[in-house]
């Protein structure tokens, strides 16, 4: 043991080279999504969603993490990240790593998932193949349906360079006075209002003869409107066209010390976002002339840099659109969680409560919690039938005094948001504390906090200049003559759409401390409380950096003691510096580390004298892994942990979060045969080299194939029954 001593005061684990760039390492997680779409073993209709999940991923990543790079690099900032780069270098990096995967991924969509469509008898054409049938309907279809909607903006002396909105999808025309010969540029917007992909009716379907039976057949809305121009610009000489595609900085500004009525504010902010933000990128067609080019990046303030040119159809993330079609044996089968015991014998509960016929269905609900603490695994497990039961059952209950939850993210008819109302109208006190700034649901947000209060429900926005990321719900009952409080400790958002695509885990219990505590953190989020301790919970920015830590030194601590140390962590992210040292020495000291990051990770496996004792896998596949799970060995005397933090400085130091011990050995049993799964996971997972590339994992020869997604989805199925 002394000499992995001597290796931890020899090396300075501050040095750059021991860490990985966020942003690179996020482009490597889009590169992971990419290869979903370039993988032949993924469903047709599948490689196309991983294509559109590509393309929406990545102007989420401009619209915030480049156009905040951009705004450091225009006020001069020269701070160097943890890997050593100043903000205009992890521009030109970006770049420099971005264009050849954007290339592949349009590349495949143009010469393979195209044709492969065909094959399957759909026919995404181009409108210069179309016969007079089918031009002579989109004639009629363009006068009716598009016509109407299209405004033209000139750009000359006279008409200053037009606003345009952010991810809009434009044509940039030149005409020609035949009178004056003057040529004159003008922009047309195609309209998100109407289909992407305008459709033939199935007697127009005909395509060269090549198929006399077509499933579909249809062209890009922005084709129909460039071969109409005519009719925008009469009396016109149209003398070409070129599609472009508009990415503007689409992050809120809000400060909060400075806002009065936060939610005004953020009203206020959503309204420049689609048109005032800074333009960040430029798609366009290779085609387009460098005069045009030129006039456009004079006009959106861009630079050469900003500008990606795609040898193919613009917006792929439309692409989401092909999911519709009637072809189940291109898509994975579709997947319903099941009812885990003992939820299932509740399943007439909500008949129960209509026809009142079962006085007793609330007293044996909450009961079943009493005896145990439940842990609840979605999508494998139903969310409707788990934690929407236990929010609408306490709406419900007229023993029920007090629903405590937080809304981070949730659908646009959640029956969440229906339960909390339905509380409030029945007299209980009910208080939801809705997050305004969840970053691109701030509007759906505002609706649902409007409608909630209007019902009676105490709406409160949380604390200034935090985000309230937890995910907690407290229930308050009275039963006999004591006040008993029952909670729902999470990963995920109260989403019953998302709670079908990500992965998560959430605790249902009654256990006193977690009441408690619960109760202190509310009033923390509500009121002007200062609370700077937990029974249970690691709260932050309150206590979990340090309890993180002081857990991580501990498995080192054991090591240096002739003992062992052993650490497997589930996250989306780690760039926290603090935890990745504290991790680097529990590595040096001999503590074996396995981490689960689906995203972005800044730390280096492998190096030796640093992280040889670490391994970094990534699994990338059918449902989003977002479940955050934390294990200690502790000498033995296991730890485990599930909340809503990963280990990023944001989650840490500017984020109400909340993660929860796990103490029922039955519970601590599961979260670790789910965490073994992953670790042997074979198909889905990929391993992070100390270069910061990934290689996927693939099955040995006789060695089982085994997917993660797959062999939870076969086991939820063995231990239940469907909905």
């Amino acid at each position: 043991m002394k000499t992995e001593q001597i290796k931890e005061q020899v090396v300075n684990i501050e040095e750059h080279q021991y860490y990985f760039n966020r942003e690179l390492s996020w482009l490597e997680f889009n590169y992971r999504v990419l290869q979903e779409a370039l993988s032949e073993r993924t469903l047709l209709l599948e490689r196309l969603k991983f294509t559109a999940i590509f393309s929406s991923n990545l102007d989420e990543f401009f619209m915030v993490r480049v156009a905040a790079l951009k705004r450091q690099v225009e006020a001069e900032v020269t701070k160097l990240t943890p890997d050593g780069r100043t903000p205009l270098q992890q521009i030109q990096d970006i770049n420099k790593r971005l264009r050849p995967l954007v290339k592949q991924q349009v590349e495949n969509f143009e010469n393979n998932l195209k044709q492969e469509l065909t094959n399957h008898k759909v026919y995404l054409i181009n409108f210069v193949d179309l016969n007079q049938e089918q031009r002579k309907y989109l004639n009629n279809y363009f006068d009716t349906n598009i016509f109407p909607v299209l405004t033209p903006l000139a750009v000359d002396p006279s008409h200053p360079f037009p606003h345009m909105s952010n991810l809009s999808l434009n044509l940039a025309v030149l005409v020609k006075n035949p009178d004056s010969g003057a040529e004159l540029f003008a922009r047309v917007k195609v309209p998100k209002t109407l289909p992407r992909f305008v459709t033939f009716p199935p007697e127009l379907c005909q395509v060269s003869n090549l198929d006399d039976d077509p499933l579909w057949v249809g062209v890009p809305l922005e084709q129909v409107i460039a071969h109409h121009l005519e009719t925008l610009f009469p009396g016109m000489d149209v003398q070409e066209c070129h599609n472009f595609r508009l990415t503007r900085d689409a992050d809120l500004g809000v400060q909060e010390d400075e806002a009065d009525d936060l939610l005004l504010a953020i009203k206020q902010e959503l309204r420049k976002r689609h048109f005032a933000g800074s333009a960040v990128r430029l798609e366009i067609h290779p085609t387009m002339p460098e005069n045009i080019k030129q006039m456009l990046m004079q006009g959106l303030g861009l630079e050469e840099m900003d500008i990606y040119e795609i040898d193919g159809l613009l917006g792929l993330n439309d692409l989401f659109a092909f999911m519709g079609l009637p072809l189940p044996q291109l898509k994975d089968v579709p997947w319903n969680g099941i009812v885990p015991p003992p939820f299932d014998q509740f399943q007439t509960l909500e008949m129960a409560r209509a026809n009142e016929s079962d006085d007793n269905v609330s007293d044996e609900f909450f009961a079943m919690i009493r005896k145990s603490d439940l842990l609840v695994h979605h999508p494998y497990h139903s969310f409707s039938a788990t934690v929407q039961q236990f929010i609408t059952q306490a709406a419900h209950d007229p023993d029920v005094m007090a629903i405590k939850m937080t809304l981070y993210r949730t659908s646009g008819d959640s029956p969440i948001i229906k339960a909390l109302i339905d509380a409030a109208e029945n007299g209980k006190q009910v208080v939801a504390l809705v997050e305004l700034k969840a970053r691109f649901d701030e509007e759906n947000n505002i609706i649902w906090a409007r409608k909630l209060e209007k019902a009676g429900v105490h709406v409160v926005y949380g604390i200034v200049g935090l985000k309230t990321h937890t995910k907690i719900v407290l229930v308050v009952r009275k039963e006999k003559d004591k006040i008993r409080r029952y909670v729902h400790i999470g990963t995920g958002n109260y989403n019953p759409k998302t709670a079908k695509l990500y992965t998560d885990v959430g605790l249902i219990s009654c256990r006193e401390d977690l009441g408690a505590d619960l109760t202190d953190l509310f009033n923390f989020l509500t009121g002007y409380s200062k609370q700077q301790s937990f029974r249970k919970l690691l709260v932050a920015p309150v206590t979990m950096r340090d309890r993180m830590i002081e857990m991580i030194e501990r498995e080192a601590e054991h090591c240096r003691n002739n003992g062992t140390g052993r650490i497997v962590a589930k996250m989306n992210s780690l760039v926290d510096v603090q935890i990745i040292r504290a991790l680097y020495r529990a590595s040096q000291a001999g503590v074996k580390i396995d981490l689960i990051i689906r995203g972005i990770c800044s730390l280096r496996p492998g190096v030796e004298g640093v992280s040889e004792n670490i391994k970094v896998i990534s699994i990338v596949g059918r449902f989003l892994e977002h479940s955050r799970i934390f294990y200690f060995q502790n000498n033995g005397q296991e730890e485990i942990y599930i909340g809503s933090a990963d280990w990023m400085s944001r989650n840490l130091s500017r984020r109400v979060e909340a993660v929860t011990p796990i103490e029922d050995p039955d519970l601590m049993k599961q979260l670790q045969e789910i965490l073994g799964i992953m670790l042997a996971d074979n198909r889905q997972s990929w391993e992070l080299q100390s270069d910061g590339t990934y290689i996927r994992r693939e099955a040995k020869e006789g060695e089982k194939e085994l997917n993660t997604h797959e062999v939870l989805m076969n086991m939820a199925l063995n231990s239940s029954t469907m909905i």
